[in-house]
């Protein structure tokens, strides 16, 4: 009887252990990280795209607040102002602030200072500089689509159209 017993329990632990005739799969992979834009409530500030520095080199959004001067700063620096789309070209151009770049963000556009202007039109967003942007690289330019349509229009998805002083680049769309 009690090798019945000691069968009857033996036998549930091996119909699991042979895995009721489902075999063993490698890795399934399934694409890319899921993103999500993040933006305390309650302030005000706009989103810039820097590089990451690892070795995939995605576009990542960093929020950017103003100060009470309009520059950009950090959290908590005293009353807190709207940046416009001009404001965050600017802020772009100039690259990641120090703590950005200690975590791994940087930007592969020039840091020079140049006059930016930027309108929304019929077609989209329309980005005047007053440099070279034919030569950018692809990353480059996709820091400036996506930061310029998300901060004129709040909607990555808007065409940007930028002119510089070379060239004109677009329509083209934020591909994060």
């Amino acid at each position: 009887m009690r090798g019945r017993r000691a069968l009857g329990a033996l036998l549930p632990v091996v119909l699991l252990a042979g895995g009721c005739g489902i075999r063993a799969t490698e890795v399934v992979e399934a694409g890319e990280p899921a993103v999500v834009q993040v933006m305390p409530a309650g302030q005000l500030g706009t989103v810039l795209y820097f590089v990451s520095s690892s070795s995939a080199s995605r576009l990542m959004p960093v929020v950017r607040y103003a100060g009470p001067s309009g520059e950009g700063a950090g959290a908590g620096s005293g009353e807190e102002q709207p940046v416009g789309a001009v404001r965050a070209l600017d802020l772009l151009f100039r690259g990641p602030t120090e703590a950005e770049r200690d975590a791994g963000l940087r930007s592969e556009l020039p840091g020079d200072r140049f006059k930016v202007s930027v309108e929304l039109s019929a077609q989209g967003v329309r980005v005047a500089l007053g440099t070279r942007v034919t030569g950018l690289s692809e990353r480059a330019r996709q820091q400036i689509f996506c930061t310029a349509a998300q901060a004129r229009t709040a909607d990555r998805s808007e065409a940007v159209t930028v002119t510089g002083t070379d060239g004109v680049l677009g329509p083209a769309h934020c591909s994060v």
